[in-house]
């Protein structure tokens, strides 16, 4: 009997993911990457506990612990006085998930390790410097076209996951509308080695800086050498060229804005990225399914992007499951787009919003008001707790397993 091959278009986290549990699951894989090495530039890094419960189904959870930095609280500050708002604390979930924190490790660590794990199953092949072109499906199969070190080439599978990023080919080539807005301000992210914990008093691992004029988000990360680094996060102006944002006055000024030191700060990293908030019309079309980026984008405050996109690989793995072995029919794969994309909305797009327009809220009595929800949900554990279910992603995976 023939073996059921499942090809996946990306070699990122989402896809990596969704590769190992098709594995796992006993089908054959083959997964397609257009860069020759993992990306290992800094990108999403935030964890939460829903999607640590299934990092753990997938095996990875002991390595991913390790390879990253356990952040139980985080904090809301108002970075004009530099004073903390209010801080949450996981281990309010301590009776809702077998893991009530959050765990910083950077996504090309758990592509780099999926990667390692899907390399002991035979029937998995993993292949770089492959990129997608084009996908066509019949009612047996579909065809993924690449190019790759020997030139063009074709691909043949049963079903394929289309996890290849923002400006996703196989969306493209299905002609899939990606729905929403663009924010006219850039984000700019910095990584320093200077240790904010040693100089924001109080701080924690993951911070929100609310401030009018320019918001910052400030997490830790272990950094590849384990030592430890700081991200920070800033809106860009609307008029701010590329070179002025990346440049050394607008590195060290915003710096020192959060914390003034006296001195340059160690900068060994800078990124500049556009910002959507976009989903796809449907996440799946006949034999191909979208997943992670390739279905949706969004502002990273809060970290949701790649978690959400963890999310979508396991439920369309679930959902590929129950029809490849008859436990229901080729209907249930509508499912998943219902599923994943409404909850898509509800949760990631509307809450990385709320999250973007708390930080930088200009009227000052707004403001207020802002903060003072923020320390009445903190304060009441009932509502403390509901707050941390949403923001964990916790609440949606229920809803998901509630829809029909």
């Amino acid at each position: 009997m023939k073996k059921i091959r499942i090809i996946i278009a990306g070699g990122g986290p989402v896809g990596v993911v969704a590769a190992l549990a098709c594995a796992q699951r006993g089908y054959a894989v083959t997964l397609l990457e257009a860069e020759s090495t993992i990306d290992d530039n800094p990108r999403a890094a935030t964890t939460h506990p829903s999607t640590l419960e299934m990092i753990a189904r997938v095996g990875l959870i002991d390595q991913f612990i390790q390879e990253g930095l356990v952040a139980r609280f985080f904090q809301f500050w108002d970075k004009p006085a530099r004073a903390q708002i209010v801080e949450f604390d996981h281990d309010t979930l301590r009776d809702e998930t077998p893991y009530p924190f959050v765990v910083q490790t950077e996504q090309h660590k758990l592509a780099r390790m999926g990667i390692e794990r899907l390399r002991t199953f035979a029937d998995a092949k993993v292949r770089f410097a492959t990129r997608v072109t084009g996908v066509t499906q019949d009612a047996n199969g579909a065809t993924v076209t690449a190019e790759g070190p020997d030139g063009k080439e074709s691909f043949r599978g049963d079903y394929v996951i289309g996890a290849d990023g923002g400006r996703s080919t196989v969306r493209k080539a299905l002609d899939i509308e990606f729905e929403g807005f663009t924010w006219p301000e850039r984000f700019l992210v910095l990584t320093t080695l200077d240790d904010f914990q040693e100089l924001l008093t109080g701080c924690c691992y993951r911070n929100y800086l609310a401030d009018p004029d320019e918001w910052t988000n400030l997490f830790k990360v272990a950094g590849d050498d384990g030592k430890g680094r700081w991200r920070a996060v800033f809106p860009t102006r609307v008029e701010e060229s590329d070179e002025e944002a990346l440049g050394d006055e607008s590195t060290y000024s915003r710096l020192q804005r959060v914390f003034p030191l006296g001195r340059r700060y160690n900068v060994v990293h800078r990124n500049l990225y556009k910002v959507h908030q976009r989903v796809a019309a449907t996440f799946r079309q006949g034999r191909v399914f979208l997943a992670g980026d390739s279905a949706h984008v969004n502002n990273s405050v809060g970290g949701l992007g790649l978690n959400g996109g963890i999310h979508d690989a396991m439920e369309l793995v679930d959902t590929l499951h129950q029809v490849i072995t008859g436990q229901a029919g080729e209907e249930l794969f509508d499912r998943y787009t219902r599923r994943r994309r409404t909850l898509n909305i509800e949760f990631v797009q509307e809450q990385t919003i709320i999250n973007k327009k708390r930080l930088e809220e200009r009227d000052p009595k707004a403001r207020q008001a802002r903060f003072d929800e923020l320390r009445a949900i903190a304060e009441d554990r009932g509502k403390h707790t509901e707050f941390l279910l949403r923001t964990s992603l916790i609440a949606s995976v229920r809803k998901a397993q509630s829809m029909e």
